[in-house]
Protein backbone atom coordinates (compact mmCIF):
# COMPACT_ATOMS: atom_id res chain seq x y z
CA UNK A 1 0.00 0.00 0.00
CA UNK A 2 1.34 3.43 -0.96
CA UNK A 3 1.94 5.39 2.23
CA UNK A 4 -0.80 7.78 3.25
CA UNK A 5 0.27 10.95 5.06
CA UNK A 6 -3.04 11.58 6.79
CA UNK A 7 -4.91 8.24 6.64
CA UNK A 8 -3.87 5.03 8.41
CA UNK A 9 -4.71 1.57 7.02
CA UNK A 10 -7.74 1.42 9.30
CA UNK A 11 -8.79 4.89 8.16
CA UNK A 12 -8.43 3.81 4.52
CA UNK A 13 -10.61 0.77 5.10
CA UNK A 14 -13.18 2.98 6.83
CA UNK A 15 -13.06 5.51 4.00
CA UNK A 16 -13.43 2.88 1.26
CA UNK A 17 -16.40 1.48 3.19
CA UNK A 18 -17.92 4.95 3.55
CA UNK A 19 -17.55 5.54 -0.18
CA UNK A 20 -19.30 2.25 -0.92
CA UNK A 21 -22.22 3.35 1.25
CA UNK A 22 -22.98 6.25 -1.06
CA UNK A 23 -25.01 4.22 -3.54
CA UNK A 24 -27.44 2.62 -1.05
CA UNK A 25 -27.67 5.94 0.79
CA UNK A 26 -28.45 7.74 -2.46
CA UNK A 27 -31.32 5.37 -3.17
CA UNK A 28 -32.63 3.93 0.10
CA UNK A 29 -32.70 7.13 2.16
CA UNK A 30 -35.66 8.61 0.30
CA UNK A 31 -37.51 5.36 -0.45
CA UNK A 32 -40.14 5.92 2.30
CA UNK A 33 -40.90 9.29 0.70
CA UNK A 34 -41.55 7.97 -2.84
CA UNK A 35 -45.37 7.92 -2.48
CA UNK A 36 -45.24 11.40 -0.88
CA UNK A 37 -43.07 12.68 -3.75
CA UNK A 38 -45.57 11.34 -6.25
CA UNK A 39 -48.34 13.29 -4.57
CA UNK A 40 -46.21 16.44 -4.19
CA UNK A 41 -45.23 16.55 -7.88
CA UNK A 42 -48.51 15.00 -9.12
CA UNK A 43 -46.35 12.41 -10.86
CA UNK A 44 -47.03 8.76 -11.73
CA UNK A 45 -45.39 5.85 -9.94
CA UNK A 46 -43.31 5.19 -13.04
CA UNK A 47 -42.06 8.79 -13.22
CA UNK A 48 -41.20 8.82 -9.52
CA UNK A 49 -39.50 5.45 -9.95
CA UNK A 50 -37.49 7.02 -12.76
CA UNK A 51 -35.59 9.03 -10.14
CA UNK A 52 -34.08 5.68 -9.16
CA UNK A 53 -33.75 4.24 -12.66
CA UNK A 54 -32.05 7.29 -14.19
CA UNK A 55 -29.64 7.40 -11.27
CA UNK A 56 -28.49 3.82 -11.81
CA UNK A 57 -28.32 4.07 -15.59
CA UNK A 58 -26.23 7.27 -15.58
CA UNK A 59 -24.18 5.91 -12.69
CA UNK A 60 -23.33 2.87 -14.82
CA UNK A 61 -22.29 4.96 -17.83
CA UNK A 62 -20.32 7.34 -15.62
CA UNK A 63 -18.22 4.49 -14.26
CA UNK A 64 -17.01 3.34 -17.68
CA UNK A 65 -15.92 6.90 -18.44
CA UNK A 66 -14.08 7.55 -15.18
CA UNK A 67 -12.43 4.13 -14.94
CA UNK A 68 -9.99 4.75 -17.82
CA UNK A 69 -9.54 8.37 -16.70
CA UNK A 70 -8.47 7.17 -13.25
CA UNK A 71 -5.84 4.96 -14.96
CA UNK A 72 -4.56 8.02 -16.83
CA UNK A 73 -4.76 10.82 -14.24
CA UNK A 74 -4.69 8.84 -11.00
CA UNK A 75 -7.30 8.09 -8.34
CA UNK A 76 -7.17 11.34 -6.31
CA UNK A 77 -8.31 13.92 -8.93
CA UNK A 78 -11.19 11.68 -10.05
CA UNK A 79 -12.22 11.11 -6.43
CA UNK A 80 -12.24 14.85 -5.66
CA UNK A 81 -14.14 15.67 -8.85
CA UNK A 82 -16.77 13.01 -8.17
CA UNK A 83 -17.27 14.05 -4.56
CA UNK A 84 -17.68 17.72 -5.57
CA UNK A 85 -20.24 16.96 -8.30
CA UNK A 86 -22.18 14.64 -5.98
CA UNK A 87 -22.38 17.25 -3.21
CA UNK A 88 -23.56 20.03 -5.52
CA UNK A 89 -26.13 17.76 -7.21
CA UNK A 90 -27.54 16.58 -3.86
CA UNK A 91 -28.11 20.20 -2.86
CA UNK A 92 -29.83 20.84 -6.20
CA UNK A 93 -32.12 17.82 -5.63
CA UNK A 94 -33.12 19.20 -2.24
CA UNK A 95 -34.28 22.42 -3.88
CA UNK A 96 -36.07 20.80 -6.84
CA UNK A 97 -39.27 22.60 -7.85
CA UNK A 98 -40.49 19.93 -10.26
CA UNK A 99 -40.05 16.22 -10.88
CA UNK A 100 -38.01 17.02 -13.99
CA UNK A 101 -35.64 19.30 -12.09
CA UNK A 102 -35.25 16.48 -9.57
CA UNK A 103 -34.45 14.05 -12.37
CA UNK A 104 -31.76 16.45 -13.63
CA UNK A 105 -30.27 16.61 -10.13
CA UNK A 106 -30.28 12.83 -9.89
CA UNK A 107 -28.48 12.72 -13.25
CA UNK A 108 -25.52 14.72 -11.93
CA UNK A 109 -25.64 12.91 -8.58
CA UNK A 110 -25.11 9.72 -10.57
CA UNK A 111 -22.18 11.23 -12.51
CA UNK A 112 -20.40 12.04 -9.24
CA UNK A 113 -21.24 8.64 -7.77
CA UNK A 114 -19.79 6.83 -10.79
CA UNK A 115 -16.45 8.58 -10.37
CA UNK A 116 -16.32 7.88 -6.62
CA UNK A 117 -17.31 4.20 -6.79
CA UNK A 118 -14.90 3.42 -9.63
CA UNK A 119 -12.04 4.77 -7.54
CA UNK A 120 -13.17 2.89 -4.41
CA UNK A 121 -13.02 -0.47 -6.21
CA UNK A 122 -9.64 0.30 -7.75
CA UNK A 123 -8.31 1.26 -4.31
CA UNK A 124 -9.05 -2.24 -2.99
CA UNK A 125 -6.78 -3.74 -5.67
CA UNK A 126 -4.24 -0.89 -5.30
CA UNK A 127 -3.91 -1.24 -1.53
CA UNK A 128 -4.52 -4.89 -0.61
CA UNK A 129 -3.49 -8.39 -1.74
CA UNK A 130 -4.37 -12.07 -1.23
CA UNK A 131 -6.39 -13.15 1.78
CA UNK A 132 -6.26 -9.61 3.16
CA UNK A 133 -8.00 -8.36 0.01
CA UNK A 134 -10.67 -11.03 0.50
CA UNK A 135 -11.21 -9.88 4.08
CA UNK A 136 -11.38 -6.24 3.00
CA UNK A 137 -14.00 -7.13 0.39
CA UNK A 138 -16.04 -8.90 3.07
CA UNK A 139 -15.60 -6.05 5.56
CA UNK A 140 -16.63 -3.36 3.10
CA UNK A 141 -19.63 -5.43 2.04
CA UNK A 142 -20.65 -6.20 5.62
CA UNK A 143 -20.32 -2.62 6.81
CA UNK A 144 -21.73 -1.32 3.56
CA UNK A 145 -25.09 -2.99 4.23
CA UNK A 146 -25.49 -0.81 7.30
CA UNK A 147 -26.42 1.97 4.89
CA UNK A 148 -29.42 0.20 3.31
CA UNK A 149 -30.42 -1.02 6.76
CA UNK A 150 -30.50 2.36 8.48
CA UNK A 151 -31.19 4.62 5.48
CA UNK A 152 -34.95 3.95 5.21
CA UNK A 153 -35.24 4.17 9.01
CA UNK A 154 -33.57 7.57 8.92
CA UNK A 155 -35.71 8.52 5.93
CA UNK A 156 -38.85 7.50 7.80
CA UNK A 157 -37.79 9.50 10.86
CA UNK A 158 -37.01 12.54 8.71
CA UNK A 159 -40.56 12.39 7.33
CA UNK A 160 -41.95 12.88 10.84
CA UNK A 161 -40.60 16.43 11.04
CA UNK A 162 -39.70 17.37 7.45
CA UNK A 163 -40.69 16.39 3.93
CA UNK A 164 -38.84 14.47 1.22
CA UNK A 165 -36.30 17.29 0.82
CA UNK A 166 -34.71 16.41 4.17
CA UNK A 167 -33.20 13.25 2.72
CA UNK A 168 -31.36 15.18 0.03
CA UNK A 169 -30.10 17.79 2.48
CA UNK A 170 -28.60 14.93 4.51
CA UNK A 171 -26.97 13.51 1.35
CA UNK A 172 -25.49 16.97 0.75
CA UNK A 173 -23.83 16.88 4.17
CA UNK A 174 -22.47 13.36 3.61
CA UNK A 175 -21.14 14.41 0.21
CA UNK A 176 -19.32 17.32 1.82
CA UNK A 177 -17.70 14.94 4.33
CA UNK A 178 -16.55 12.71 1.48
CA UNK A 179 -15.10 15.71 -0.35
CA UNK A 180 -13.18 16.79 2.76
CA UNK A 181 -11.57 13.36 3.23
CA UNK A 182 -10.81 13.15 -0.51
CA UNK A 183 -8.53 16.18 -0.16
CA UNK A 184 -6.62 14.32 2.60
CA UNK A 185 -6.16 11.23 0.41
CA UNK A 186 -2.72 10.63 -1.16
CA UNK A 187 -2.45 9.12 -4.63
CA UNK A 188 -2.12 5.29 -4.79
CA UNK A 189 -1.36 4.93 -8.52
CA UNK A 190 2.32 5.74 -9.23
CA UNK A 191 3.14 7.75 -12.35
CA UNK A 192 4.94 4.84 -14.03
CA UNK A 193 1.85 2.62 -13.78
CA UNK A 194 -0.49 5.12 -15.43
CA UNK A 195 -1.75 5.11 -18.99
CA UNK A 196 0.23 7.72 -20.96
CA UNK A 197 -1.80 7.87 -24.17
CA UNK A 198 -4.25 10.60 -25.16
CA UNK A 199 -7.39 11.24 -23.15
CA UNK A 200 -9.67 9.80 -25.85
CA UNK A 201 -7.33 6.90 -26.49
CA UNK A 202 -7.59 6.02 -22.80
CA UNK A 203 -11.21 5.08 -23.41
CA UNK A 204 -9.98 2.35 -25.78
CA UNK A 205 -8.74 0.54 -22.67
CA UNK A 206 -12.39 -0.53 -22.32
CA UNK A 207 -12.07 -2.46 -25.57
CA UNK A 208 -9.24 -4.54 -24.13
CA UNK A 209 -11.39 -5.48 -21.13
CA UNK A 210 -14.42 -6.19 -23.32
CA UNK A 211 -12.38 -8.66 -25.38
CA UNK A 212 -11.81 -10.86 -22.34
CA UNK A 213 -14.72 -13.21 -23.05
CA UNK A 214 -14.46 -15.28 -19.88
CA UNK A 215 -14.27 -12.13 -17.72
CA UNK A 216 -17.33 -10.56 -19.38
CA UNK A 217 -19.38 -13.77 -19.31
CA UNK A 218 -18.75 -14.27 -15.57
CA UNK A 219 -19.52 -10.60 -14.95
CA UNK A 220 -22.88 -10.84 -16.77
CA UNK A 221 -23.72 -14.07 -14.95
CA UNK A 222 -23.31 -12.38 -11.56
CA UNK A 223 -25.02 -9.20 -12.82
CA UNK A 224 -28.15 -11.19 -13.64
CA UNK A 225 -28.31 -12.25 -9.99
CA UNK A 226 -28.20 -8.60 -8.89
CA UNK A 227 -31.09 -7.45 -11.07
CA UNK A 228 -33.98 -8.79 -8.90
CA UNK A 229 -32.73 -7.02 -5.77
CA UNK A 230 -32.78 -3.71 -7.60
CA UNK A 231 -36.32 -4.47 -8.77
CA UNK A 232 -37.22 -5.03 -5.12
CA UNK A 233 -35.54 -1.74 -4.23
CA UNK A 234 -37.70 0.28 -6.62
CA UNK A 235 -40.96 -1.58 -5.91
CA UNK A 236 -40.65 -2.20 -2.15
CA UNK A 237 -42.36 1.00 -1.00
CA UNK A 238 -45.29 0.36 -3.35
CA UNK A 239 -45.48 -3.28 -2.18
CA UNK A 240 -45.45 -2.50 1.54
CA UNK A 241 -47.28 0.85 1.56
CA UNK A 242 -49.82 0.48 -1.24
CA UNK A 243 -50.26 -3.29 -1.67
CA UNK A 244 -50.08 -4.29 2.02
CA UNK A 245 -51.31 -0.95 3.42
CA UNK A 246 -48.43 -0.20 5.81
CA UNK A 247 -47.43 3.31 6.86
CA UNK A 248 -44.15 4.84 5.67
CA UNK A 249 -42.66 4.26 9.13
CA UNK A 250 -43.81 0.61 9.22
CA UNK A 251 -42.40 0.12 5.74
CA UNK A 252 -39.01 1.40 6.89
CA UNK A 253 -38.96 -1.26 9.65
CA UNK A 254 -39.66 -4.10 7.19
CA UNK A 255 -37.09 -2.72 4.76
CA UNK A 256 -34.51 -2.39 7.54
CA UNK A 257 -35.03 -6.01 8.68
CA UNK A 258 -34.45 -7.26 5.14
CA UNK A 259 -31.35 -5.07 4.80
CA UNK A 260 -30.04 -6.24 8.20
CA UNK A 261 -30.03 -9.80 6.86
CA UNK A 262 -27.38 -8.67 4.37
CA UNK A 263 -24.87 -8.40 7.20
CA UNK A 264 -24.81 -12.19 7.43
CA UNK A 265 -23.84 -12.50 3.75
CA UNK A 266 -20.16 -11.42 3.78
CA UNK A 267 -19.57 -13.27 7.06
CA UNK A 268 -21.11 -16.40 5.57
CA UNK A 269 -19.01 -15.88 2.44
CA UNK A 270 -15.74 -15.96 4.41
CA UNK A 271 -16.75 -19.17 6.18
CA UNK A 272 -18.06 -20.91 3.07
CA UNK A 273 -14.96 -19.95 1.07
CA UNK A 274 -12.84 -22.14 3.36
CA UNK A 275 -15.06 -25.20 2.84
CA UNK A 276 -16.56 -24.87 -0.63
CA UNK A 277 -14.99 -24.68 -4.08
CA UNK A 278 -15.91 -21.81 -6.37
CA UNK A 279 -18.29 -24.13 -8.21
CA UNK A 280 -19.88 -25.26 -4.94
CA UNK A 281 -20.34 -21.65 -3.84
CA UNK A 282 -21.98 -20.74 -7.13
CA UNK A 283 -24.35 -23.71 -7.02
CA UNK A 284 -25.45 -22.66 -3.53
CA UNK A 285 -26.14 -19.12 -4.78
CA UNK A 286 -28.26 -20.42 -7.65
CA UNK A 287 -30.23 -22.84 -5.47
CA UNK A 288 -31.14 -20.29 -2.80
CA UNK A 289 -31.99 -17.59 -5.36
CA UNK A 290 -34.32 -19.96 -7.24
CA UNK A 291 -36.09 -21.14 -4.07
CA UNK A 292 -36.61 -17.56 -2.88
CA UNK A 293 -38.06 -16.53 -6.25
CA UNK A 294 -40.54 -19.42 -6.19
CA UNK A 295 -41.55 -18.55 -2.61
CA UNK A 296 -42.24 -14.92 -3.54
CA UNK A 297 -44.36 -16.08 -6.49
CA UNK A 298 -46.38 -18.62 -4.52
CA UNK A 299 -46.78 -17.21 -0.98
CA UNK A 300 -45.48 -13.63 -1.17
CA UNK A 301 -48.95 -12.11 -1.51
CA UNK A 302 -50.21 -13.66 1.73
CA UNK A 303 -49.07 -10.69 3.83
CA UNK A 304 -46.23 -8.28 4.52
CA UNK A 305 -44.49 -10.69 6.91
CA UNK A 306 -44.78 -13.63 4.52
CA UNK A 307 -43.38 -11.52 1.69
CA UNK A 308 -40.45 -10.49 3.90
CA UNK A 309 -39.67 -14.10 4.83
CA UNK A 310 -39.91 -15.24 1.20
CA UNK A 311 -37.51 -12.57 -0.04
CA UNK A 312 -34.99 -12.79 2.85
CA UNK A 313 -33.06 -15.81 1.45
CA UNK A 314 -32.43 -13.91 -1.77
CA UNK A 315 -31.12 -10.94 0.19
CA UNK A 316 -28.67 -13.12 2.14
CA UNK A 317 -27.38 -15.05 -0.84
CA UNK A 318 -27.06 -11.81 -2.80
CA UNK A 319 -24.82 -10.49 -0.02
CA UNK A 320 -22.74 -13.70 -0.33
CA UNK A 321 -22.41 -13.42 -4.09
CA UNK A 322 -21.26 -9.78 -4.17
CA UNK A 323 -17.85 -10.19 -2.48
CA UNK A 324 -17.53 -13.59 -4.18
CA UNK A 325 -18.04 -12.01 -7.60
CA UNK A 326 -15.73 -9.10 -6.80
CA UNK A 327 -12.90 -11.43 -5.77
CA UNK A 328 -13.26 -13.62 -8.85
CA UNK A 329 -13.30 -10.63 -11.20
CA UNK A 330 -10.44 -8.72 -9.53
CA UNK A 331 -8.29 -11.86 -9.76
CA UNK A 332 -9.01 -11.95 -13.49
CA UNK A 333 -7.97 -8.29 -13.90
CA UNK A 334 -4.23 -7.92 -14.59
CA UNK A 335 -3.60 -4.40 -15.88
CA UNK A 336 -5.45 -1.06 -15.96
CA UNK A 337 -7.30 -1.83 -12.75
CA UNK A 338 -9.29 1.40 -12.88
CA UNK A 339 -10.75 0.42 -16.24
CA UNK A 340 -11.45 -3.14 -15.11
CA UNK A 341 -13.06 -1.81 -11.92
CA UNK A 342 -15.32 0.48 -13.93
CA UNK A 343 -16.51 -2.46 -16.04
CA UNK A 344 -16.95 -4.65 -12.94
CA UNK A 345 -19.26 -1.99 -11.49
CA UNK A 346 -20.84 -0.91 -14.77
CA UNK A 347 -22.44 -4.17 -15.89
CA UNK A 348 -24.24 -5.04 -12.60
CA UNK A 349 -25.41 -1.43 -12.32
CA UNK A 350 -26.73 -1.46 -15.88
CA UNK A 351 -28.61 -4.68 -15.19
CA UNK A 352 -29.75 -3.24 -11.88
CA UNK A 353 -31.19 -0.14 -13.56
CA UNK A 354 -33.10 -2.45 -15.89
CA UNK A 355 -34.34 -4.36 -12.86
CA UNK A 356 -35.52 -1.12 -11.23
CA UNK A 357 -37.43 -0.17 -14.36
CA UNK A 358 -39.00 -3.64 -14.57
CA UNK A 359 -39.93 -3.50 -10.89
CA UNK A 360 -42.11 -0.41 -11.34
CA UNK A 361 -43.85 -1.50 -14.54
CA UNK A 362 -47.68 -1.56 -14.27
CA UNK A 363 -47.93 -5.18 -13.06
CA UNK A 364 -51.30 -6.52 -11.94
CA UNK A 365 -49.54 -6.51 -8.56
CA UNK A 366 -45.93 -5.75 -7.71
CA UNK A 367 -45.32 -8.92 -5.69
CA UNK A 368 -46.11 -11.18 -8.61
CA UNK A 369 -44.00 -9.02 -10.92
CA UNK A 370 -41.01 -9.22 -8.56
CA UNK A 371 -41.33 -13.00 -8.30
CA UNK A 372 -41.29 -13.35 -12.08
CA UNK A 373 -38.22 -11.13 -12.32
CA UNK A 374 -36.41 -13.22 -9.68
CA UNK A 375 -37.14 -16.57 -11.34
CA UNK A 376 -36.34 -15.34 -14.86
CA UNK A 377 -33.06 -13.66 -13.90
CA UNK A 378 -31.86 -16.68 -11.92
CA UNK A 379 -32.72 -19.04 -14.79
CA UNK A 380 -30.81 -16.90 -17.29
CA UNK A 381 -27.81 -16.75 -14.94
CA UNK A 382 -27.76 -20.55 -14.61
CA UNK A 383 -27.97 -21.01 -18.39
CA UNK A 384 -25.02 -18.65 -18.88
CA UNK A 385 -22.99 -20.58 -16.30
CA UNK A 386 -23.67 -23.81 -18.21
CA UNK A 387 -22.22 -22.18 -21.33
CA UNK A 388 -19.20 -20.98 -19.33
CA UNK A 389 -18.58 -24.51 -18.02
CA UNK A 390 -18.68 -25.84 -21.58
CA UNK A 391 -15.85 -23.49 -22.51
CA UNK A 392 -17.87 -21.27 -24.85
CA UNK A 393 -16.04 -18.18 -23.52
CA UNK A 394 -12.56 -19.58 -22.93
CA UNK A 395 -11.05 -20.29 -19.51
CA UNK A 396 -9.98 -18.39 -16.40
CA UNK A 397 -6.59 -16.67 -16.33
CA UNK A 398 -5.92 -17.94 -12.81
CA UNK A 399 -6.99 -21.21 -11.19
CA UNK A 400 -8.28 -19.29 -8.17
CA UNK A 401 -10.83 -17.52 -10.37
CA UNK A 402 -12.01 -20.64 -12.21
CA UNK A 403 -15.74 -21.37 -12.05
CA UNK A 404 -15.74 -24.43 -14.28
Amino acid sequence: MRRQKYLSISAMIAYITFINMFIPLSTDLYLPALPQMGNYFSASEFLVGLTLTIFFFVFAVSMVVFGPLSDKYGRRPILIFGAAIYTAASFACAGASSIYFLLAGRFFQAVGSGAVITVSTALIKDCFRGRLMRKILAITQALGVIAPMVAPLIGGILLTFTDWRGSFYLLTVLGAINLTVAFLFCETLPEHKRYHGGIFNSLTLLVGVARQKYFIAVLIMFALLSKPYMAYLSASSFIYVEFFGLSAQEYSYFFAVNSAASIAGPILYLRLKDSLTNVGMLRLCFFVAAISGLLVLNVGQAGALMFLLAFLPFTVIGAVSRPFAMEILLLEAKDNIGTASSVINFVPTLFGSLGMMLGTLPWSNFVEGLGLIMVTATTLSILLWILIRRGKFGSARQNSSDLT
